[in-house]
């Protein structure tokens, strides 16, 4: 399996937006350092929260300061952006990146993005697909004439050619509809699935549709089917805020907190969503969140036995982003990420056989070894005892 990082990333407004920027490309760093596969950054224009208006530029910085992670646009909204200067600025970041680029995309979910470029909801799901129906192409280094109502292309063409020969891998982000799903199964690229709603379940008890991820792979195989295509799960990425503590009791309370606050001050009181954010009810509406699976948080040992879980319910996929949402201090994030590292992510990996095997050999053979080092010392020991009487 492998591991990423993904912000969006959602900010308390009020901060030094500036200092956010490099707090968020320090990250970047630490998940390079911790041999995280993947780094998804978010694009957002309005609201306050999202304090990340380019992906593309944030990656060209945060790539220069890595080594071996791969960036990706966490997502392209495609309905903001002419398709033709999409895939330039795809193809140049592949470069930049010598290959370390995936381009993410997808619809967009602010309405208040959309109001002010005058782009109205009901469009977003077409523009994204008519976009990718051009954009797929440039990026193979095809050339694409195209005249939809809201851009043109004549006879364009890409100057620039993939880093690497496989070329640059697309995804599209799926929630709750099969829009995603259907149109990564038709194209033949990457499907992403937000596992929960980042906001969690509306009041204890509520649904978080996380009995939904079978069927979201469904229509994702059905539509590449039709296509011609094989699914393949190791293409397959889940999305879900990961916190790794001492116990489950501690990662609650390192969370809770600024969970709270972003439901409240983002998701009810920025976005209009009824939900239950003070007293009791926010309380276990949190907790039912986490025991329902929308949040992973507790020990290492808790956190492996979760994911273990996702696997079962989604019957199977490649990669886990593990969502930041500064809910914890900077601090305890970086511990987070630095147990999961170390302690997860190797369940998963293998990576850790090795040791853990040439240990468990070691001990079942010890009373031997120690029969035979006490022989030899004995041994040791008359030889010199002998020689000082001679």
């Amino acid at each position: 399996m492998r591991f990423g990082c993904f912000i969006s990333p959602l900010h308390p407004p009020g901060e030094d937006p500036n200092l956010l920027l490099r707090r968020d490309i320090a990250f970047a760093e630490l998940a390079d350092d911790l041999n995280f596969d993947e780094f998804w950054v978010g694009e957002h224009h309005s609201a306050g929260w999202g304090t990340i208006t380019s992906p593309e530029l944030f990656i060209a910085a945060a790539a220069e300061r890595t080594r071996r992670i791969v960036f990706a646009t966490g997502v392209m909204t495609l309905p903001y952006h002419h398709p033709f200067m999409a895939a330039e600025r795809a193809m140049q970041l592949d470069q930049l990146t010598r290959g370390r680029f995936i381009l993410g995309v997808g619809a967009g979910s602010v309405v208040s993005d959309m109001h002010m470029l005058g782009i109205s909801v009901a469009d977003t799901r077409r523009m994204t697909a008519q976009s990718l129906e051009v954009i797929l192409p440039l990026l193979r280094g095809e050339v694409v004439s195209a005249t939809e109502d809201w851009f043109e292309l004549h006879d364009a063409r890409l100057q620039l050619r993939p880093f690497t020969a496989s070329g640059v891998e697309v995804a599209v982000a799926s929630a709750l509809s099969p829009f995603g799903m259907r149109l990564a199964g038709t194209q033949g690229i990457s499907p992403l699935s937000y596992v929960a709603p980042p906001w969690g379940a509306p009041r204890a008890g509520h649904g978080l549709a996380l009995d939904r991820l079978a069927e979201q792979w469904r229509h994702y195989e059905e539509a590449a089917a039709s296509a011609g295509r094989t699914a393949d799960r190791a293409d397959w990425r889940l999305l879900l805020p990961v916190h790794v503590s001492t116990s489950r009791e501690q990662a609650l309370e390192e969370l809770y907190e600024g969970w709270l606050y972003q439901r409240e001050h983002l998701w009810v009181r920025t976005m209009g969503m009824p939900m239950a954010t003070s007293g009791v009810g926010a309380r276990k509406a949190f907790e039912y969140t986490v025991d329902a699976g929308g949040i992973i948080a507790g020990s290492p040992a808790d956190c492996v036995a979760a994911i273990h879980r996702l696997q079962e319910s989604s019957e199977g996929f490649g990669c886990l982003l593990l969502s930041l949402m500064d809910w914890a201090a900077p601090e305890q994030v970086h511990r987070s990420l630095d147990l999961f590292a170390r302690h997860v992510a190797p369940v998963f990996r293998h990576s850790a056989v090795g040791t853990t095997a040439s240990n468990t050999w070691a001990a079942a053979h010890k009373d031997t070894f120690q029969q035979a080092n006490s022989r030899a010392r004995d041994a040791a020991v008359r030889e010199t005892t002998a020689v000082r009487a001679d």
